[in-house]
């Protein structure tokens, strides 16, 4: 009997060893599928080292034996340990098995497993639940990175991060600055036409507006911080060449990619600063943060006052190279942003980024040196950053075969391929259903907005340089048909209008000619040294025996007139700087400074009330009465009440911009932020080109269609921004 029992245990055992054999072999075969599926730390699958209970394999059934048998199995077992699967680590194979340490697994990698051991053969996920998952993992993170913010609180690191993008928003506002101001004495020193003015002068919409959208595009793939330093050292770059290079076309060229690379800093600047912020104080901060472009345009206007009109801050090595007061502005106009890169480079990445594009450990630390950074501020260096694991989002893979033998040049152009075709389709997905009503009204309201902020602001000096010129020509002094002998003119000409006059003898020595026209009238005999002309002409005149040594007296100046007998000697090459405007230009500088000054009051109002009466009411309020003030430029006809109704507009109007950037960066999430702010920013950059272009046609014609634009349009977008959801006391997306 005792025989028996030992003999069916045995064939027991045998057979239960052969099973598990059989089964581990397959597993292995299993397990190289899954292998390349599963745990993206460890690169290995823990499904296949699973195996099942003892009593997964039944005894042999047979009446009362088979309880018997199967506990005398396991004891067999036991006695034997020589094929313990929880002791060992390698079999005959040296194949890894249950119990060698493998890392730490993925929480779906063993469903993963199952599911292709199950046969089912599944490898991609259906993209209507993957895309309901991530909806489910960005609820969740949103819901407990908010949480976070609050026992991180707010202090040291916020306020550090606040100056270090205010830097980079300053260097923003700058750039709008720049080509204003450089204008009048570039177009003297450059020859340009008025075609090549007005291009000059559009061109940096037209390259902030391309760059806000690329930048926005790529700071939600490659990261807000590494987006930013990019965008903020392209500006640097050719905004410093732009102060050295003597073509117009290559200034044109730099002013270009210089617009281009500053273009992304808004959308960044507000996305970056937004994450973090907690709830109660974001609408606050993001307005205190907008002062920074104020006092970027409070800079630039500071800096050209103190430094353009001062002519002898130049140098010039022959007529081929010149180096004015005016590149001297440029070149200061960099230090904003090479202060930003500066202070950016020790700053954190986003942690929402991070967790967004599920990099757990990175977000943690961050938001761990986020808290302890506050703590020790504060007094209580002893808190503990108590949060242990973030939900992150589900990320799709996106796998890319390159092979070991491509070429390098090969690899990076795939890559870009790859990073191209992600930009794009997170920027289609701002069109979903889900976020196209929100999409297109926000398209109106940012277009609505800039068109008739930006064509205002423009239109308000053009009408202020009109009322001077109109001004200034009511001062001209008119002589006719006067005769000159003998006479030594070696004092300034200037605003004067001389018509059939007639000239012997004179001299013309070492003056300048400002707004001096000579028309119909007769020299002989005289000589002119030494002359300097602006905005001078001499019109069907004739010059007989007439000498012309060191002058600017030729070609363009000299028009429809007859030359007898004259001789003009070392003329003075090139374009030559206008000194008519000293008194204007300090005048366009105190305006625009008085007018970016005016928008402070504004910024004070918009950052107390922005939580507390929500960011639609701010919106729409501040429209509206800006509409209002519209109506008050029909009264304004001299130049101290154009630059009163400049600071009453700019004031006014700066609480909805505030508002607009709050309500931006709150309507979309982490995702797509950046790029939705981006592309609404391009498309303001193309409103205003459109409101700057259509505003200054009507300059010195009338005020009533430029005042019932800006009205119309600012009607407009009050009314529809009333239409979009209010997004004040809410989580951030």
């Amino acid at each position: 009997m005792e025989d028996g029992y030992q003999n069916k245990t045995a064939f027991i055992k045998g057979a239960k060893d052969i099973a598990k054999e059989v089964k581990r072999q397959a597993a292995k075969k299993v397990g190289r599928g899954v292998d390349k599926m599963t745990d993206e730390y460890s690169k290995r699958s823990y499904a296949r080292f699973e195996e099942d209970d003892d009593d997964d394999y039944p005894g042999v059934p047979g009446g009362q034996d088979s309880g018997y048998n199967q506990g005398d199995s396991q004891a067999a077992n036991d006695d034997e340990g020589g094929h313990s699967d929880s002791t060992e680590g390698h079999d005959e194979d040296n194949e890894i098995y249950e119990g060698e340490y493998q890392g730490i697994p993925r929480a779906d990698s063993s469903k993963a497993a199952d599911s292709l051991a199950g046969g089912d053969g599944q490898q991609f996920r259906d993209m209507a639940q993957f895309e309901g998952e991530r909806r489910k993992d960005q609820e969740e993170l949103a819901q407990q990175y908010e949480t976070i913010l609050q026992e991180c609180g707010h202090g040291k690191f916020q306020w550090t991060l606040y100056f270090v993008l205010g830097l980079a928003l300053m260097a923003d506002g700058v750039e709008i600055f720049v080509v204003g101001f450089v204008l009048p004495s570039a177009e003297k020193d450059m020859c340009l036409s008025e075609e090549s003015k007005g291009m000059l002068g559009l061109i940096v919409y037209l390259g902030m507006m391309v760059g806000a959208f690329v930048w926005g595009g790529l700071a939600d793939r490659i990261g807000r911080r590494q987006s930013l330093l990019i965008c903020l050292s392209i500006n640097s770059v050719f905004s410093f060449f732009s102060s050295f290079v003597q073509g117009y076309s290559t200034f044109l060229f730099c002013r270009l990619l210089s617009g281009v690379g500053i273009g992304g800093s808004i959308p960044i600047v507000f996305s970056y600063y937004s994450e973090f912020l907690a709830q109660e104080k974001r609408g606050e901060h993001l307005s205190w943060l907008c002062m920074f472009w104020m006092i970027g345009g409070i800079y630039a206007s500071a800096m050209a006052w103190a430094i353009i009109p001062h002519y002898g801050w130049s140098f010039q090595m022959g007529s081929a190279y010149q180096f004015h007061s005016w590149r001297v502005f440029v070149l200061v106009c960099v230090f904003p942003s090479v202060a930003a890169i500066a202070s950016l480079t020790t700053m954190p990445e986003s942690p929402r980024f991070f967790l967004q594009n599920g990099k757990h450990d990175e977000g943690w630390m961050i938001l761990k040196q986020v808290h302890d950074t506050n703590m020790r501020a504060k007094g209580h260096p002893e808190k503990v950053f108590s949060v242990t694991t973030i939900k992150t989002v589900k990320q799709m893979d996106e796998l890319l075969d390159m092979g070991g033998d491509i070429s390098t040049l090969r690899r990076y152009k795939l890559k870009l391929t790859s990073l191209f075709q992600q930009v794009r389709s997170n920027f289609l997905a701002i069109f979903n259903p889900e976020y196209r009503r929100t999409t297109f009204m926000m398209m109106a309201v940012w277009f609505t907005m800039s068109f008739s902020y930006y064509g205002l602001t423009v239109w308000f000096p053009d009408m202020i340089k009109y009322i001077q010129k109109q001004e200034y020509a009511s001062r001209t002094k008119f002589f006719t048909k006067e005769r000159v002998e003998h006479v030594t003119f070696n004092f300034t000409l200037e605003n004067q209008v001389h018509r059939q006059g007639q000239y012997f003898n004179d001299k013309f020595i070492n003056l300048k000619m400002k707004s001096m026209v000579f028309e119909d009238s007769l020299f002989e005999e005289c000589y002119f040294e030494d002359i300097t002309s602006s905005r001078s002409f001499f019109r069907n005149c004739t010059f007989i025996s007439t000498l012309f040594y060191n002058t600017d007296l030729f070609q363009n100046r000299i028009i429809n007139s007859k030359l007898v007998n004259s001789t003009f000697l070392h003329n003075k090459e090139g374009c030559l700087l206008d000194f008519t405007d000293d008194n204007n230009a300090y005048m366009i500088y105190f305006v625009s400074f008085l007018g970016t000054l005016a928008v402070l009051p504004g910024n004070i109002v918009s950052a107390l009330l922005m939580d507390k009466i929500g960011r639609l009411r701010m919106l729409a309020g501040s429209s509206v009465i800006s509409c209002v003030s519209c109506f008050f430029l029909s009264f304004g006809s001299t130049e101290s009440g154009m630059i009163a109704l400049l600071c009453l507009f700019g004031g006014i109007s700066i609480a909805s911009w505030n508002a607009l950037d709050v309500l931006t960066v709150e309507l979309y999430p982490s995702d797509k932020r950046t790029t939705a702010f981006g592309f609404l920013n391009a498309l303001c950059k193309l409103a205003a080109v459109l409101g700057i272009s259509i505003f200054q046609s009507f300059v010195g014609i009338t005020k009533a269609v430029p005042i019932l634009f800006a009205a119309g349009a600012l009607a407009a977008g009050s009314f529809l921004a009333l239409k979009l959801p209010e997004t004040r006391g809410q989580v951030l997306q």
